[in-house]
């Protein structure tokens, strides 16, 4: 069951709702649509937000449950399904993937290797190249935390109808299409 999102926010205090945030219709066209679209829609932002609260909670327990940051947590997923795929990763290619310098990256490793989660491996054929790879301890931790939500995520999907998941899926397109940030033109906010 569904809880209605709160994000810090007043009991019955929507975030969400255009009628609330936007009810001179400035932004959101929803005259097109009856009361009940609009209530469905709704219902639907509202429970984005409520999963988007409890994802950002989970992440937060997990990072705290491993002693880590976030970037680290970021590091750690990758590395290990890097490692599960056979895949060889180079702090080059970590630094790529998290979006970070390579100087970054170093640091990362280093901070990543004290803390015993993982370990440099000099390649055999180039001692100047090393890969990275998650130390089993830290892998039966991320499994126990991250992977078992990561299972639950999976049910809830597997349990949806084959048109309810491709509703899904063309739902998550279409936002991934409108969620461009604009940058409002200097004068907007005087």
């Amino acid at each position: 069951m569904r809880t209605p999102a709160r994000d810090g926010a007043s009991e019955g205090m929507s975030l969400v709702d255009p009628r609330v945030m936007d009810p001179d219709h400035e932004l959101v066209v929803r005259e097109h649509l009856s009361a009940q679209e609009i209530e469905e829609t709704v219902a639907v932002l509202e429970a984005m937000s409520s999963w988007r609260e409890r994802e950002r909670s989970m992440s937060e327990q997990a990072r705290r449950y491993m002693r880590l940051g976030e970037t680290d947590m970021r590091a750690l997923r990758f590395l290990i399904a890097a490692q599960r795929q056979g895949v060889v990763t180079t702090p080059g290619s970590m630094a790529a993937h998290l979006g970070i310098s390579p100087a970054a990256a170093t640091k990362l490793v280093d901070r990543l290797e004290a803390g015993g989660h993982v370990r440099r491996i000099a390649d055999t054929d180039d001692r100047r190249r090393t890969s990275i790879e998650v130390t089993e301890s830290t892998r039966v931790s991320a499994r126990a935390s991250v992977g078992r939500s990561h299972a639950r995520r999976f049910d809830a999907v597997a349990g949806l109808s084959p048109d309810d998941r491709r509703a899904v899926i063309r739902f998550f397109d279409a936002l991934l299409e409108s969620s461009e940030w604009t940058v409002p033109d200097e004068g907007a906010h005087d």
